[in-house]
């Protein structure tokens, strides 16, 4: 009910009560009475018709304006009713969608997949028909040297028949001579010591040939054997064989906190070497989670793996070496080294045969040659040439943790810093820790020793 309607009520309450109140009691006078009378009824009719029609105009107006409330009810219920509809049918079609993206996101993954794998066997494919083929050419070199060393040994062995056959031609006519003389016994008894002291000195002759000939032989397969231990290996077969046989190094160490631990996680490449006796996994202390400038601390907690392929074999403990603070080793037993079925690179004999060396690098890929310089202080480190630049492989500088071989393919050691080698031979450890829970020793003894023993070393070899 709208105030219009309210107050008109109210008004026509506010009539009826005037118009239906006794009045008698004021005793008005007849002459008031007589006019009063007529004028009520009269007016009494009339008001009350205008009551009723102010009040169905009321009506109607409220009529209306329900009646418009109700149209625009209806038409906002069917625009309601037709967005829900389009909602739904854009739901239904982001449905449709997003099942059509998921599955065009399936089919890119396994489009990738494949060219992914295409391409890895394309180009395993051709870096191992580009090994055979090296291979078969060494192997036709190694036959044709192998004929020409034949050859000379058949002409030697031929000459040597001939001169047997020419010394036994000499014993006939010597026969014959001896038939001739029996004439005179005292010449012929002297002629028959002649010939018997040369038939003997023939068959020493003989015999000594023969013996010659053996250390011929003896001696061409001496000389194949030094020269192909003297000839140098190609650098790209060094960093093929290197990558067929890296094992990769993880490290983890973690370090109680005030409100957290911290932990630690280094990862990197090496090579399996072996100093005549044990077998090691070779990596530098940036390889750890250990650093020459952190604060001697106790670790909790330090272990490790070694991984090649789908083997893993677990870090037992790490030998700081005696040579270097920087140089690291992780033993390995023998039978985990033949389950993993890397190679186990060898010591270089003689590290400085050679005037260059082959720098491989781990974690990038690049490798080349480079000059060795023997340090005349130490024989434990040798300098390389850090402004390297290869006529086959670009351009490459030594950093530490680089691997260097030697000409022949055998390990001469690892870069300790930008220019220095350390040479492996003596794998004394200066400290052994184990790894697991609460490391032994504690971790903040084995810190402090390496960083001492790294700070009193020469400032070039730092």
């Amino acid at each position: 009910m709208n105030k219009t309607l309210l107050l008109i009520m109210c008004d026509f309450m506010l009539l009826n009560l005037l118009a239906l109140t006794r009045w008698e009691k004021a005793e008005p006078s007849h002459t008031q009475l007589e006019t009063a009378a007529p004028r009520s009824a009269a007016s009494a009719p009339s008001i009350n018709a205008d009551m009723v029609e102010l009040m169905r105009v009321s009506l109607e107006d409220e009529k209306a304006a329900r009646d418009a409330l109700n149209a625009q009810l209806a038409s906002t219920s069917g625009s309601l009713a037709e967005r829900e509809k389009n909602v739904a049918a854009l739901q239904s079609q982001k449905g449709q969608l997003e099942r059509t993206l998921s599955a065009t996101q399936t089919s890119v993954k396994e489009l990738e997949q494949r060219y992914t794998a295409t391409s890895q066997e394309a180009s395993m494919s051709k870096e191992q028909l580009a090994k055979l083929q090296r291979e078969l050419e060494e192997q036709k070199a190694e036959a044709e040297r192998q004929r020409e060393e034949l050859a000379r040994a058949e002409r030697a062995n031929a000459e040597a028949r001939q001169r047997i056959e020419n010394l036994n031609v000499a014993v006939k006519v010597a026969e014959q001579e001896k038939g001739l003389l029996t004439q005179n016994l005292t010449e012929a008894k002297q002629q028959v010591e002649v010939e018997r002291a040369e038939r003997a000195k023939v068959q020493e002759q003989t015999a000594q040939l023969g013996q010659n000939v053996g250390q011929l032989a003896e001696k061409s397969g001496e000389l194949s054997q030094e020269i192909r231990t003297n000839r140098p290996v190609n650098p790209n077969l060094i960093f093929s064989e290197f990558q067929a046989n890296r094992v990769t190094t993880k490290l983890t160490a973690r370090k109680p906190g005030l409100f957290s631990p911290t932990v630690k996680d280094k990862e990197a490449q090496t090579v399996l070497v072996s100093d005549g006796q044990h077998t090691y996994a070779l990596m530098h202390l940036s390889d750890t989670p250990f650093t020459l400038v952190e604060v001697p601390s106790d670790y909790d907690r330090v272990t490790g793996t070694l991984t090649r392929g789908s083997f893993n074999a677990p870090v037992g403990e790490l030998q700081f070496l005696r040579l270097d603070p920087r140089v690291i080793v992780v033993p390995v037993d023998d039978s985990l080294a033949a389950l993993m079925g890397a190679k186990i690179y060898q010591l270089a004999k003689e590290p400085f045969k050679f005037p260059d060396a082959v720098l491989v690098r781990a974690d990038d890929g690049h490798y080349g040659e480079t000059t060795l310089r023997i340090d005349p202080t130490s024989n434990s480190y040798v300098k390389l040439d850090n402004r390297i630049v290869t006529r086959l492989f670009g351009e490459i500088a030594p950093k530490r943790g680089d691997l260097v071989f030697s000409k022949t393919g055998e390990l001469i050691g690892i870069m300790v810093n930008s220019e220095y080698c350390a040479v492996l031979g003596d794998f004394t450890a200066a400290f052994t820790l184990k790894a697991g829970d609460n490391p032994e020793p504690k971790t903040s003894g084995v810190i402090a020793d390496f960083q001492a023993r790294w700070s009193r070393l020469p400032p070039r070899l730092q």
